[in-house]
């Protein structure tokens, strides 16, 4: 897998809407009561970008912190950390065909039903 590629021209219209709604764990968590500053998702997303360093053959190490570089200064500048580096990983691995964009945005439009229905 190249890592010279530039995935910052790469158009992520579900990460782009994301984006656009102002998601941040901040804005949420004071709309539904959450009082911990950490997300949820943070030891998650640490955990599978620890397994994609430590196998290195979805994602090259080297690739996968250039694409986090490039895209929070590029792409996802506006959003605070830890977000712009989830939303990075997710851009990354859509960009370069590893998981599929629309299956992404399904299993978020699912978090989201949950979410707002208090299955979650």
């Amino acid at each position: 897998m190249s890592t010279d590629q530039n995935i910052t021209t790469v158009a992520v219209p579900s990460l782009q809407q994301l984006v656009a709604r102002g998601e941040v764990w901040s804005r949420m968590a004071a709309e539904y009561g959450v009082t911990n500053p950490v997300p949820p998702w943070k030891s998650s997303l640490d955990g599978m970008c620890e397994a994609l360093d430590r196998e290195g053959a979805t994602l090259e190490l080297l690739a996968r912190r250039n694409d986090e570089d490039r895209l929070s200064e590029k792409v996802y500048r506006n959003l605070p950390y830890p977000e712009n580096q989830l939303v990075a990983l997710a851009h990354s691995l859509i960009a370069r065909n590893v998981i599929d964009e629309a299956a992404l945005a399904d299993r978020m439009r699912e978090v989201r039903r949950r979410l707002e229905a208090g299955d979650a």
